[in-house]
C-alpha cells in the first residue's frame, strides 16, 4: 500500500483530498505545517506528499520541499505542489524546490487522483 502525506494547514483541504484518496488504496498521513511535515517524511517515508505553499510557522512548503528533496534519506519521495498560486512564476519555483509536480486549487477531485496516480506511476 502506498503512503501518502497531505499537508495543508487548513483541515477542509486535508479532509478533501484525503476523501479523494481514500477512493483508491492509500495510506494516508496529514501535517498541517512545513515543520510537521518534514518530522514525518523522515519518519514515514511516504511514497508521495501533496504540499501546499502557503503554511504558517516558519517553514513554507517551497522550504519544506527542498528540505526533504536535499535529505539523502527522504529525497525519492516524489512532491506534488498544490496551492492557489497557479503563476507560471509559482510553477518554477516549485520545479527549482524540488517538486515533480504542481497543481492548482481549487482542483477537480478526479484530475487529482488522476495526477497522483501519473506521480506514482
Amino acid at each position: 500500500m502506498k503512503k501518502i502525506l497531505i499537508v495543508d494547514d487548513r483541515i477542509e483541504i486535508r479532509e478533501l483530498i484525503a476523501t479523494t484518496l481514500r477512493t483508491e488504496d492509500y495510506q494516508i498521513l496529514e501535517a498541517k505545517a512545513g515543520q510537521e511535515a518534514i518530522v514525518i517524511t523522515k519518519a514515514e517515508k511516504p511514497d508521495l506528499i501533496i504540499m501546499d505553499i502557503m503554511m504558517p510557522g516558519g517553514i513554507d512548503g517551497l522550504e519544506a520541499t527542498r528540505i526533504i528533496k536535499n535529505d539523502p534519506d527522504t529525497k525519492n519521495c516524489k512532491i506534488i505542489v498544490l496551492s492557489a498560486k497557479g503563476q507560471e512564476i509559482d510553477k518554477e519555483k516549485g520545479a527549482e524546490a524540488g517538486a515533480d509536480d504542481y497543481f492548482v486549487k481549487p482542483f477537480s477531485p478526479l484530475d487529482l487522483i488522476k495526477k497522483v496516480e501519473e506521480v506514482l506511476g
